[in-house]
């Protein structure tokens, strides 16, 4: 199981309650701040992961929030540091019983990185009870509400060694990535989800995904694409705003082509998105950032851009 787990995912990580967490190798963390509701209803990423997660679930709207809190402070792994700002919101159906769920976002990105849902089934057929297949359409339709676009990702299933209770772990994994975008565990009546490629985030990347959508894959939004595209640094080479470059691409441009049309070369474009990318990678790794990591992580990184800046849209939005 702890071969299987995906490393350097401290940040996304800080409160996963499941036991492969333990194998972390976590040895000092940050205090948690707790939070009120009417703190949650103000704070910018409070209410932008409320959101979220209204748009994803209109239920919830309904929902009281039972518990919130920030952290904020260097996470010791091993030999590395790691920075953390996190926000935590928890929500149950009023009550006190029923669904409920979890909500950990990224304080500096504004992603929401993880996602618990329990007690989302009812009692006589929990998650437990159900096939894989039923299992897999569960966390299917949780991606896809919560992060769109299930349909562009492979996704593996397998039930875990673990005499004491049943737990499946699903990878779901798309080719431009070497690691899986997500990891999922269903134990009991829940299910966790980490969102892994893209956090935690380099400091000179933008703040916030800009304009969600850039392109279309199967009639929804491809967010590995703006995973990708939401570079300040790209704006800035394309003298270009979010919003003008999704104008553009909605017209069946790729990249590539806007880039020639403002002479910047591929060679351009691929460079920024993979310093980028790259910077993200080594930090989200624990590894110093020197001219050698960096020039080696980027040539990595290229073959992955490639097929993102030469896309063609399939859907005008």
């Amino acid at each position: 199981m702890r071969k299987r787990l995906i490393g350097g995912v401290v940040a996304t990580a800080i409160l996963i309650p499941v036991a492969a967490f333990a194998a972390s190798g976590v040895i000092d963390m940050p205090t948690r701040t707790p939070m009120t509701t009417e703190q949650v209803k103000v704070d910018e990423v409070g209410k932008s992961t409320l959101e979220k997660l209204y748009l994803a679930y209109p239920e919830t709207k309904s929902f009281e929030i039972i518990d919130a809190s920030n952290v904020q402070g260097d996470v010791s792994k091993g030999k590395n540091v790691i920075n953390v700002k996190q926000t935590s919101i928890v929500l149950q159906e009023k009550g006190g019983t029923g669904k409920k769920i979890t909500l950990h976002t990224n304080g500096s990105t504004g992603e929401i990185e993880h996602v618990i849902q329990e007690n989302w089934e009812s009692k006589e057929k929990s998650l437990i009870t159900l096939t894989d297949q039923e299992i897999k359409a569960k966390v299917n339709d949780l991606i896809d509400k919560m992060y769109g676009n299930v349909e562009q990702y492979k996704v593996a299933i397998e039930q875990m060694e673990n005499p004491n209770q049943k737990t499946w772990m699903l990878n779901y994994t798309n080719e431009m990535f070497e690691e899986p975008v997500y990891q999922v565990f269903v134990q009991d009546n829940t299910i966790s989800l980490t969102k892994i490629v893209g956090i935690p985030t380099a400091p000179d990347t933008p703040s916030n995904i800009k304009v969600e959508g850039l392109f279309s894959f199967n009639g929804k939004p491809d967010y590995t694409a703006d995973n990708f595209l939401n570079d300040e640094k790209l704006f800035a080479l394309l003298k270009i705003s979010p919003t003008e470059l999704k104008q553009e691409l909605a017209k069946g441009k790729t990249v590539v082509e806007i880039a020639a049309s403002k002479n910047v070369t591929k060679q351009q474009v691929i460079d920024v998105i993979a310093e980028t990318q790259a910077r993200g990678q080594l930090q989200g790794d624990g590894v110093a950032i020197t001219e050698n990591s960096l020039k080696e992580m980027m040539k990595a990184i290229e073959p992955k851009v490639l097929p993102v800046i030469e896309h063609k849209t399939e859907t005008e939005w």
